[in-house]
Protein backbone atom coordinates (compact mmCIF):
# COMPACT_ATOMS: atom_id res chain seq x y z
CA UNK A 1 0.00 0.00 0.00
CA UNK A 2 1.33 3.41 -0.95
CA UNK A 3 1.99 5.80 1.91
CA UNK A 4 -0.13 8.90 1.17
CA UNK A 5 1.77 10.98 3.72
CA UNK A 6 5.04 10.18 1.94
CA UNK A 7 3.68 11.37 -1.41
CA UNK A 8 2.39 14.55 0.22
CA UNK A 9 5.81 15.14 1.80
CA UNK A 10 7.61 14.59 -1.51
CA UNK A 11 5.29 17.07 -3.21
CA UNK A 12 5.77 19.54 -0.31
CA UNK A 13 9.52 19.41 -0.84
CA UNK A 14 9.20 19.86 -4.59
CA UNK A 15 6.84 22.83 -4.17
CA UNK A 16 8.43 24.50 -1.17
CA UNK A 17 12.13 23.71 -1.39
CA UNK A 18 13.05 22.81 -4.98
CA UNK A 19 10.76 25.04 -7.08
CA UNK A 20 11.95 28.33 -5.51
CA UNK A 21 15.59 27.43 -6.22
CA UNK A 22 14.68 26.31 -9.72
CA UNK A 23 12.74 29.50 -10.42
CA UNK A 24 15.86 31.49 -9.55
CA UNK A 25 18.08 29.14 -11.56
CA UNK A 26 16.10 29.38 -14.79
CA UNK A 27 16.38 33.18 -14.69
CA UNK A 28 20.15 32.61 -15.02
CA UNK A 29 19.77 30.22 -17.98
CA UNK A 30 19.70 26.87 -16.16
CA UNK A 31 17.33 24.00 -16.93
CA UNK A 32 14.39 23.27 -14.66
CA UNK A 33 15.63 20.05 -13.05
CA UNK A 34 16.04 19.86 -9.27
CA UNK A 35 16.58 17.38 -6.47
CA UNK A 36 16.44 17.00 -2.71
CA UNK A 37 17.60 14.61 -0.02
CA UNK A 38 15.44 13.76 3.00
CA UNK A 39 16.11 11.68 6.09
CA UNK A 40 14.13 8.43 5.98
CA UNK A 41 13.30 8.40 9.68
CA UNK A 42 11.53 11.76 10.00
CA UNK A 43 11.45 12.91 6.35
CA UNK A 44 13.22 16.14 7.28
CA UNK A 45 15.01 18.02 4.55
CA UNK A 46 18.77 17.56 4.39
CA UNK A 47 19.35 19.62 1.24
CA UNK A 48 17.54 20.81 -1.88
CA UNK A 49 19.22 22.06 -5.04
CA UNK A 50 18.60 22.79 -8.67
CA UNK A 51 20.37 22.60 -11.99
CA UNK A 52 23.52 24.72 -12.24
CA UNK A 53 24.72 23.88 -15.77
CA UNK A 54 25.65 27.49 -16.50
CA UNK A 55 28.49 27.03 -14.00
CA UNK A 56 29.38 23.51 -15.15
CA UNK A 57 27.46 21.35 -17.66
CA UNK A 58 27.81 18.40 -15.27
CA UNK A 59 25.83 20.16 -12.52
CA UNK A 60 22.49 18.62 -13.39
CA UNK A 61 19.93 19.06 -10.60
CA UNK A 62 20.70 15.68 -9.03
CA UNK A 63 24.48 15.91 -9.41
CA UNK A 64 24.55 19.48 -8.11
CA UNK A 65 22.47 18.38 -5.11
CA UNK A 66 24.94 15.55 -4.45
CA UNK A 67 27.89 17.93 -4.83
CA UNK A 68 26.39 20.27 -2.21
CA UNK A 69 25.48 17.28 0.01
CA UNK A 70 29.13 16.17 0.07
CA UNK A 71 30.27 19.72 0.81
CA UNK A 72 28.37 19.50 4.11
CA UNK A 73 30.47 18.69 7.19
CA UNK A 74 30.59 14.92 7.60
CA UNK A 75 29.08 15.19 11.08
CA UNK A 76 25.98 16.87 9.62
CA UNK A 77 25.65 14.56 6.64
CA UNK A 78 23.56 11.41 7.11
CA UNK A 79 24.51 8.14 5.47
CA UNK A 80 22.90 7.90 2.04
CA UNK A 81 21.29 4.57 3.01
CA UNK A 82 19.34 6.53 5.64
CA UNK A 83 18.00 8.99 3.08
CA UNK A 84 15.34 9.40 0.43
CA UNK A 85 16.42 10.95 -2.87
CA UNK A 86 13.90 13.07 -4.79
CA UNK A 87 14.35 14.18 -8.39
CA UNK A 88 11.83 16.48 -10.02
CA UNK A 89 12.45 14.72 -13.33
CA UNK A 90 13.40 11.12 -14.02
CA UNK A 91 17.20 11.07 -13.78
CA UNK A 92 19.28 10.95 -16.93
CA UNK A 93 22.10 8.44 -17.37
CA UNK A 94 24.63 10.78 -15.69
CA UNK A 95 22.39 11.30 -12.68
CA UNK A 96 21.40 7.61 -12.45
CA UNK A 97 25.10 6.80 -12.18
CA UNK A 98 25.71 9.54 -9.61
CA UNK A 99 22.84 8.28 -7.43
CA UNK A 100 24.26 4.76 -7.71
CA UNK A 101 27.88 5.71 -6.98
CA UNK A 102 26.85 7.67 -3.87
CA UNK A 103 25.06 4.69 -2.33
CA UNK A 104 21.40 5.69 -2.31
CA UNK A 105 19.06 2.70 -2.29
CA UNK A 106 16.10 4.64 -3.71
CA UNK A 107 14.92 7.62 -5.68
CA UNK A 108 11.55 9.19 -6.41
CA UNK A 109 10.74 11.37 -9.41
CA UNK A 110 7.72 13.35 -10.61
CA UNK A 111 8.18 13.91 -14.35
CA UNK A 112 9.24 11.09 -16.70
CA UNK A 113 11.85 11.15 -19.47
CA UNK A 114 8.95 11.44 -21.90
CA UNK A 115 7.65 14.48 -19.98
CA UNK A 116 11.10 16.08 -20.26
CA UNK A 117 11.03 15.52 -24.01
CA UNK A 118 7.38 16.28 -24.75
CA UNK A 119 6.32 18.86 -22.16
CA UNK A 120 9.61 20.64 -21.52
CA UNK A 121 11.33 20.34 -24.94
CA UNK A 122 14.45 18.74 -23.42
CA UNK A 123 14.90 15.46 -25.33
CA UNK A 124 18.50 14.68 -24.38
CA UNK A 125 17.82 12.01 -21.72
CA UNK A 126 16.05 9.68 -24.14
CA UNK A 127 18.37 10.55 -27.03
CA UNK A 128 21.46 9.69 -24.95
CA UNK A 129 19.93 6.42 -23.75
CA UNK A 130 19.25 5.52 -27.39
CA UNK A 131 22.37 6.88 -29.09
CA UNK A 132 25.04 6.18 -26.48
CA UNK A 133 23.64 3.14 -24.72
CA UNK A 134 21.38 1.79 -27.52
CA UNK A 135 18.49 1.49 -25.11
CA UNK A 136 14.88 2.43 -25.77
CA UNK A 137 12.67 4.64 -23.59
CA UNK A 138 13.07 3.90 -19.90
CA UNK A 139 16.33 2.16 -20.76
CA UNK A 140 17.39 1.21 -17.26
CA UNK A 141 16.28 -1.27 -14.63
CA UNK A 142 13.89 0.60 -12.33
CA UNK A 143 14.70 -1.92 -9.58
CA UNK A 144 18.17 -3.43 -9.36
CA UNK A 145 20.87 -4.54 -6.93
CA UNK A 146 21.67 -0.90 -6.06
CA UNK A 147 18.33 0.90 -5.77
CA UNK A 148 14.62 0.93 -6.43
CA UNK A 149 12.99 3.86 -8.22
CA UNK A 150 9.46 5.18 -7.86
CA UNK A 151 7.34 7.39 -10.09
CA UNK A 152 5.39 9.71 -7.80
CA UNK A 153 2.62 9.90 -10.42
CA UNK A 154 2.31 6.10 -10.60
CA UNK A 155 2.23 5.86 -6.81
CA UNK A 156 -0.56 8.45 -6.68
CA UNK A 157 -2.54 6.65 -9.41
CA UNK A 158 -2.57 3.46 -7.31
CA UNK A 159 -4.37 5.12 -4.39
CA UNK A 160 -8.08 5.03 -3.54
CA UNK A 161 -10.14 7.61 -5.44
CA UNK A 162 -10.25 10.43 -2.87
CA UNK A 163 -6.50 10.41 -2.22
CA UNK A 164 -5.69 9.85 -5.90
CA UNK A 165 -7.85 12.77 -7.03
CA UNK A 166 -6.44 15.13 -4.39
CA UNK A 167 -2.84 14.22 -5.21
CA UNK A 168 -3.40 14.34 -8.96
CA UNK A 169 -4.80 17.85 -8.47
CA UNK A 170 -1.64 18.83 -6.55
CA UNK A 171 0.53 17.31 -9.26
CA UNK A 172 -1.41 19.22 -11.94
CA UNK A 173 -0.68 22.46 -10.05
CA UNK A 174 3.02 21.63 -9.84
CA UNK A 175 2.99 20.74 -13.54
CA UNK A 176 1.56 24.17 -14.39
CA UNK A 177 4.35 25.79 -12.37
CA UNK A 178 6.94 23.75 -14.26
CA UNK A 179 5.31 24.72 -17.57
CA UNK A 180 5.92 28.37 -16.61
CA UNK A 181 9.52 27.64 -15.62
CA UNK A 182 10.04 25.78 -18.89
CA UNK A 183 8.82 28.79 -20.86
CA UNK A 184 11.36 31.00 -19.06
CA UNK A 185 14.16 28.52 -19.78
CA UNK A 186 13.18 28.03 -23.44
CA UNK A 187 12.95 31.80 -24.02
CA UNK A 188 16.47 32.38 -22.69
CA UNK A 189 18.39 29.23 -23.55
CA UNK A 190 20.09 30.67 -26.62
CA UNK A 191 21.94 33.03 -24.29
CA UNK A 192 23.43 30.31 -22.08
CA UNK A 193 26.63 28.29 -22.58
CA UNK A 194 25.16 24.82 -21.95
CA UNK A 195 26.34 22.40 -24.69
CA UNK A 196 23.07 20.41 -24.75
CA UNK A 197 20.57 23.15 -24.05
Amino acid sequence: MTDVSLIDRLLDVIEGDIVPKTAEGVTHGNKLFGAAILRKDDRSLVIAETNNETENPLWHGEVHCLKRFYEMPKADRPDTRDCLFIATHEPCSLCLSAITWTGFDNFYYLFSHEDSRDSFAIPHDLKILKEVFTLGPGGYNAENAYWKSFSIRRLARALPDADRERLESRIAGISRRYDSLSAVYQDGKTDNDIPLN
